[in-house]
């Protein structure tokens, strides 16, 4: 089993490293994206279903709490995070809904938008990302395997090289608190 352990380790490692050499120059774009979308007034939306809803959700809260300095709240929200209004919109609308309607009422023109799937086919998160679209918001996915249906319609796609959700999940996150230290040191300077 101790053989076991090391090599979903190393599987999940090399997944990582795969995703970082494919996507470094991407990932600087997106850092330069989100700062000056903050130092602009404006705000990150992100959303997902399932494990990535807590990503969505996580990212969100290390912009607006900290991430590893102390320096002021930064304009997220994570929009699969209120259950009440999760609630209402998928039982009168229909769950593929509950994103592109709760974008339309808080989003604007100049918002980054992160939408967050693994298979990248996620209804309710296409036509959020059709609705961000519309409505002059910047689009970033992240997603795996092949992309599925998000990869071709975002500004920014991030595919992780993997169709093994646990690590495509590991690398979503893992780039968000990429992109939540490097806002925070392009915005405040701070390294840790």
């Amino acid at each position: 089993m101790k053989e076991a352990v090391i090599k979903i380790f190393e599987e999940g490692a090399r997944v990582k490293v795969a995703f970082a050499k494919e996507n470094a120059d991407r990932i600087v774009e997106v850092v330069h994206l989100i700062a000056r979308t903050f130092r602009e007034g404006h705000k990150v939306i992100l959303f997902g279903n399932g494990g990535s809803a807590t990503d969505a959700s996580h990212i969100a809260a290390e912009f607006v709490n900290r991430f590893l300095i102390d320096r002021p709240p930064l304009p997220a929200i994570a929009l699969n995070t209120d259950i009440a209004v999760l609630t209402s919109i998928s039982n009168d609308f229909g769950y593929d809904q509950i994103f592109s309607k709760q974008l339309s009422a808080l989003g604007h023109e100049g918002d980054v938008v992160i939408g967050i799937s693994t298979s990248g086919n996620s209804p309710n998160v296409i036509k959020a990302l059709d609705v961000a679209k519309k409505n002059g918001m910047k689009t970033i996915v992240l997603t795996g395997g092949s992309g599925g249906k998000m990869a071709a319609i975002a500004d920014y796609t991030f595919v992780v090289p993997s169709r093994h959700t646990p690590h495509i999940q590991e690398t979503h996150i893992t780039l968000g608190h990429i992109l939540c230290q490097l806002v925070d040191e392009e915005l405040f300077g701070g390294k840790r």
